[in-house]
């Protein structure tokens, strides 16, 4: 009785977590093998493959899975060197440096959408932007960031979001640094680069781990900062996964396809997932 009676109160959530979980997988399956489009709602004909090959010939398929993989390299490249030279300044003590904490931690908690119109009217506006605003004081040309360079765009908006959380992870382990090897290794002549080459990098080396399971993770479905910026464009410039099945699913309005999309980005990301968390449990050894 004591063993079960702590299962049954749980039971409703665990319940409600699995059905949450399992309806629209579920869901998605069945979709995915079923001649499905929104203007045709009636009919739902047996397809076979035929969704999942649909969709891996489109010839927006190799560019966004390219554009994909670009993105999330080039975010978790920039967040985890930034955020390894922001945490060693801001470890660091000097004059205000709680409200300099605060401030390198609050892009994180900017919803994406707000991130994206933010970068896209105040910033990266060709006319009116900051970035605009400083090239003119150059004697330069503005550049019309989300026509000219629209991934490079994207990546500089997610990784400006992204950049505080693994600067937070990393000035939390450079707390448990220990202090008396650095000073040891300090007064046994070792200069700034050998502290950092042999104390510290290898201190930080879980952490980074951590740092770059959880984005890569995560930047597998960014979503906003295109869909509000350059929705895909130019052409196929700056669509990825995500942003591809959104596509065939709203505005192509074929749920068949964008269900086989959708079942393809699920096995991607537990493929990564799987990758990156052997790769790391070996780290943690």
């Amino acid at each position: 009785m004591n063993r079960l009676l702590p299962r049954a109160l749980m039971a409703p959530a665990v319940v409600t977590l699995v059905l949450w979980m399992l309806v629209p997988l579920l869901m998605s399956i069945y979709f995915s093998f079923v001649n499905y489009n929104l203007m045709q709602p009636g009919e739902r004909t047996f397809a076979r493959f035929e969704n999942f090959h649909y969709f891996i010939t489109d010839p927006d398929f190799w560019p966004a899975v390219w554009n994909t993989l670009l993105l999330i390299g080039s975010v978790i490249v920039i967040t985890v060197v930034l955020g390894v030279l922001l945490a060693l300044l801001v470890n660091e003590p000097f004059p205000g440096r709680g409200i300099v904490r605060v401030l390198l931690i609050s892009p994180f908690f900017v919803m994406p959408t707000v991130n994206a119109l933010l970068w896209k009217h105040m910033m990266m506006n060709p006319i009116y932007g900051v970035l605009a605003d400083l090239w003119r004081s150059f004697g330069m040309t503005p550049v019309d960031w989300l026509t000219d360079l629209p991934l490079f765009s994207v990546i500089v908006m997610v990784a400006w979001q992204w950049l505080p959380f693994a600067c937070l992870i990393f000035i939390t382990s450079l707390q448990s640094l220990d202090r008396e090897q650095m000073e040891a290794a300090r007064m046994d002549g070792a200069s700034a680069i050998q502290r950092f080459g042999y104390l510290t990098l290898p201190h930080l080396g879980r952490p980074m781990a951590v740092v770059i399971m959880i984005e890569m993770i995560f930047l597998l479905s960014i979503f906003a900062e295109i869909a509000v910026t350059t929705n895909g464009g130019p052409g196929n410039a700056s669509t990825n996964l995500t942003y591809l099945i959104f596509k065939q699913s709203l505005m192509n309005f074929d749920v068949g396809v964008a269900s086989a999309g959708a079942l393809f980005a699920v096995v991607l990301a537990n493929i990564v997932a799987a990758f990156l968390i052997r790769i790391i449990g070996k780290n943690l050894d």
